[in-house]
């Protein structure tokens, strides 16, 4: 595992291949836009049918980067859940999968678009959350600065392959979607106008963590 290690706030962060965020000097584990339980949404509202795996691949990936950092602290920066009925909806095996993932830990669930209001599978639910100089919240607000948000999704083309990929500048940071199935917004995609500034960098995942200048 590579990881980029940068600050942001004078935090020191490690951006990981796998699309989430490690913050060692507070023990801390984040990631974003979990989407668990979208097969079911979707099969539900009679949209595409897809192979419903997509919670067991993440739990599975989530598993595998908690064993690795062995954080304290876990924050799901939001949509979480494909819903509240797919939060409700988790096989049960899944269910005591992440019950096993919480035990132990502080886990907080910021509340996303996908998923706003509490879910009861324990853990703190917040609509934000501020740890030293960084606030986690789902969705970027262009008025704040040291930030940490999700909710886009972000991907970056590079040698022909679309990657998910962070995004980060001098003010804020946004995470890709760690769930299978997520999809994403091209880095030029005009949600993201106004978003970053002057000198923000891609950190493109995969194998290893690949930081390049944003193309503008």
């Amino acid at each position: 595992m590579t990881a980029h290690a940068f600050t942001l706030a004078d935090a020191a962060l490690s951006a990981l291949p796998s699309g989430a965020l490690h913050w060692p000097d507070r023990h801390l584990l984040c990631v974003s836009d979990l989407h668990l339980g979208k097969s079911e949404r979707l099969a539900r509202r009679g949209g595409t049918l897809l192979p419903p795996y997509e919670t067991r691949e993440t739990l599975s990936r989530l598993d595998a980067v908690i064993e690795a950092t062995q954080p304290e602290t876990v924050i799901c920066l939001g949509d979480s859940f494909d819903d509240l009925t797919a939060a409700h909806s988790l096989p049960e095996a899944e269910r005591l999968w992440l019950l096993r993932l919480m035990a132990g830990r502080n886990w907080i669930w910021i509340e996303g678009n996908h998923d706003a209001g509490p879910v009861e599978i324990g853990g703190s639910h917040r609509a934000e959350f501020t740890l030293g100089p960084l606030t986690f919240r789902h969705i970027a607000d262009t008025a704040q600065a040291a930030e940490v948000s999700g909710h886009f999704h972000p991907k970056l083309r590079l040698g022909g392959q679309s990657r998910p990929c962070f995004l980060l500048d001098a003010k804020r940071l946004i995470l890709p979607a760690f769930g299978a199935y997520t999809g994403g917004l091209r880095h030029d995609d005009p949600a993201f106008a106004g978003l970053m500034g002057p000198g923000a960098l891609a950190i493109l995942t995969g194998s290893r963590a690949v930081p390049c200048p944003l193309p503008r």
